[in-house]
């Protein structure tokens, strides 16, 4: 019932912003200037304290109910299947928490089991039914006293603007740390990961190695060290990108100058958004258009002029991942080319140039840096791509098979790194070639970013 308790916590803060306020507007009566804060800033200090305590409250008492209830299944085992290994263990009690949700699970195991498994999921039916009530009324009592804690507070000189503008500063940086964190721990795990694999494996054999079937002898216990090349997979995602940089770029780029500097007003009101609307198309659909209608169209085009294509080819993914990128490229583009001062304009056209001399000779060179930004995004939106490529570049391909021929299929880090997390091998022999392969996206990105800041530096001095 935490949905139910966050809900109530929102009512209750939306009533806390309308009492407090009307409460603020009642004490002022005809002398508004009588208060410190206006009624609005009363209304919002209450509900900003309202809302925290209430989250908080519903927060913590479902976490704290969530762990009581996990270790109270726990001690509910019975002795001889503690002794069992502790996954073996993991399995049922999960297995047990599916059931009382009205989960699939599987229903393998003896009929003891089975016959545990409906006990604790019984357990389970009891124990929550007391989280969900002691959650929802906890949250309730705590959000209604601190409503009424701070609505008692109002008075004429109580500095309501400056404690609720202190109480949006700390969230806002809270918001920030919360993004770096997030950061710091994608980046750690992928690290922990990654050095887990490199000790097994030397990392020269798995960046310069030509050959890759990481999971072929993990029967043994042991993977293979020649067998975990990734330079198959590396040659495949940047003959894509290549493809779709190429599609992407001079599109991209050639329509945010129409927009900005040759259309009318009239013309750009309708064709911006028309434009964008390609970023809102989810990548399953651009990867049905590819698979259907670009890779029929380019192998019919190529047999047709004596050329071997496969049905599902490198060129089709990359030509098509360019359609979907060329709204990034023009609507960072077209707001960086508009962002150029108009005197720059006005000096040129006062030299005696041209608008085409202009664009090309003073406008682009001044709005290089956010170009190149965009760019680099569009570069690296390229490169995490998936769903098109597995659908139009070839799922099925060997690993092992690459090309530069853009007519064939090709496969690339996205797609090995979703076939290894989603088959049916063991999570955790999947995972060191997985991180592996993530790890060394984020290198590539990261560095695309450094060389885009260094460029940035340099003209951003130039024409500041």
């Amino acid at each position: 019932m935490l949905g139910e308790s966050l809900l109530a916590v929102m009512i209750l803060s939306v009533t806390a912003f309308i009492y407090s306020r009307h409460r603020a507007e009642q004490l002022a009566g005809r002398q508004p200037s009588s208060l410190h804060s206006r009624p609005f800033y009363h209304g919002l200090y209450s509900a900003l304290w309202t809302a925290i305590a209430g989250l908080a409250t519903a927060v913590l008492l479902s976490a704290a109910f969530t762990v009581s209830i996990k270790s109270q299944l726990y001690d509910a085992l019975p002795a001889e299947i503690r002794e069992r290994p502790q996954i073996q263990q993991d399995r049922l009690v999960d297995d047990a928490i599916a059931t009382a949700r009205r989960q699939m699970v599987g229903r393998a195991g003896s009929p003891a089991d089975q016959q545990l498994r409906e006990k604790l999921a019984a357990l389970y039916k009891n124990m929550r039914f007391w989280q969900d009530w002691v959650t929802l009324g906890g949250t309730l009592l705590v959000t209604l006293a601190v409503l009424f804690l701070t609505a008692g507070k109002i008075a004429k000189p109580f500095r309501a603007r400056n404690r609720a503008e202190r109480l949006i500063r700390v969230f806002l940086m809270l918001a920030a740390a919360l993004a770096v964190l997030t950061t710091i721990g994608i980046v750690l795990s992928l690290i922990g990961e990654t050095l887990r694999f490199f000790a097994e494996i030397p990392v020269w054999k798995f960046l310069f190695g030509t050959h890759w079937s990481p999971l072929s002898g993990v029967h043994s216990g042991v993977m293979d060290p020649n067998k975990v090349g990734a330079v198959p997979l590396f040659a495949g995602t940047l003959l894509i990108t290549v493809i779709a940089m190429v599609v992407a770029v001079p599109i991209g780029l050639l329509a945010a100058i129409y927009l900005s500097d040759f259309a009318s007003p009239a013309v750009r009101a309708v064709a911006k958004p028309v434009l964008e609307i390609l970023a809102g198309i989810p990548t399953v659909v651009y990867g049905f258009f590819a698979a259907i209608t670009v890779a029929p169209l380019i192998r019919q085009a190529a047999e047709t002029i004596g050329l071997e294509a496969s049905s599902q080819s490198a060129l089709a993914a990359g030509t098509v991942m360019g359609i979907m990128i060329i709204p990034f490229i023009s609507s960072l583009s077209d707001d960086v080319i508009n962002a150029v001062p108009q005197s720059l304009r006005d000096g040129s056209y006062g030299l005696g140039a041209t608008k085409a001399e202009t664009i090309t000779q003073v406008v682009l060179p001044a709005a290089l840096p956010g170009i190149v930004s965009a760019i680099i995004l569009a570069v690296s939106r390229a490169i995490g791509e998936t769903m098109i490529v597995v659908m139009a570049a070839g799922q099925g391909v060997s690993p092992n098979w690459w090309t530069f021929n853009p007519l064939e299929a090709a496969t690339t880090v996205t797609v090995q790194i979703v076939m290894l997390i989603t088959g049916d091998t063991e999570a955790d022999t999947a995972a060191g070639p997985a991180f592996a392969l993530g790890f060394t996206l984020f290198c590539v990105t990261l560095m695309l970013n450094m060389l885009a800041l260094s460029i940035v530096q340099k003209y951003r001095e130039k024409y500041d």
